[in-house]
């Protein structure tokens, strides 16, 4: 059976195989039922090898053993193959999730954040100031400083941008009007969309013609995009600073007066 490398490769990517059991199910799924010889014969993988990786394809669930002797084996579809890896990694990730969630109640959970209090307190407002990188970390810093909010979040951004992430902001919204937050939203971009979105999440958003994306935080602290580029290497500036975040947000008032 002559399969393209290339496409062995893929398959070996998409599946978590190695290459001898890429081949091995390769060649059941074309022969459809066959044994070690048959397959070792069409897959090219040396017979020596091919009792070993048949087995390890039964232990995963990509090949079944017929009860006959000599033993045959049937490749599994690959459709639910897929199903059940989909499964295995929300199993997984539902596992991790209660785990993450106990380690919050451990004793060393609990030294971890002594240990970071200790060191925070004495450092002056100034020194938080950083540059994160990665959208993932940036994202994740924004909605850890929002759901901290006390008094009022100040967000300008893109209707472009929000529109994708209509779940996430969802929830962060929610979550402001449930704390009774004031939210002073400016979105440039498309207004009919702006109008579609705003009634949407029954938040008065107000259209701004500021190509910017930032959010302001109790008027204390202030995170901003040194780029419109919505990339996984994205770059934001965190600045906690009281006279400079009360500054920007009058400047950002003044400019939607205009």
């Amino acid at each position: 059976m002559l399969v393209k490398h290339e496409l062995v490769n893929k398959i070996k990517d998409y599946f978590g195989l190695n290459i001898y059991e890429t081949k091995i199910w390769l060649a059941l799924l074309k022969k459809g039922i066959a044994s070690a010889g048959e397959v070792a014969s069409i897959s090219g993988v040396p017979r020596s090898r091919a009792y070993d990786v048949l087995e390890s394809l039964e232990k995963r669930g990509f090949a079944i053993a017929k009860l006959e002797k000599p033993v045959k084996y049937m490749g599994v579809k690959p459709k639910m193959i897929i199903d059940k890896l989909k499964n295995n990694v929300k199993r997984e990730a539902d596992e991790r999730m209660v785990e993450l969630s106990k380690i919050k109640s451990s004793e060393e959970f609990l030294n971890l954040e002594s240990i970071y209090n200790d060191v925070l307190s004495p450092l002056k407002k100034e020194d938080f100031s950083a540059s994160l990188k990665g959208k993932s970390n940036i994202s994740n810093h924004i909605k850890e400083t929002i759901r901290n909010a006390k008094k009022e979040v100040i967000i300008c951004t893109s209707v472009d941008d929000i529109m994708p992430k209509i779940r996430l902001f969802n929830q962060t919204f929610q979550i402001l009007k449930n704390s009774k937050i004031k939210v002073n939203i400016a979105l440039s971009g498309n207004e009919t969309l702006i109008k579609q979105m705003s009634e949407k999440f029954g938040i008065n958003f107000r259209k701004t013609k500021i190509n910017a994306k930032f959010f302001i935080i109790d008027r204390k602290e202030i995170i901003f995009y040194l780029s419109k580029k919505s990339d996984d290497e994205g770059t934001a500036i965190w600045v906690n600073s009281e006279f400079f975040a009360e500054a920007f947000a009058s400047l950002f008032e003044k400019a939607l007066r205009l």
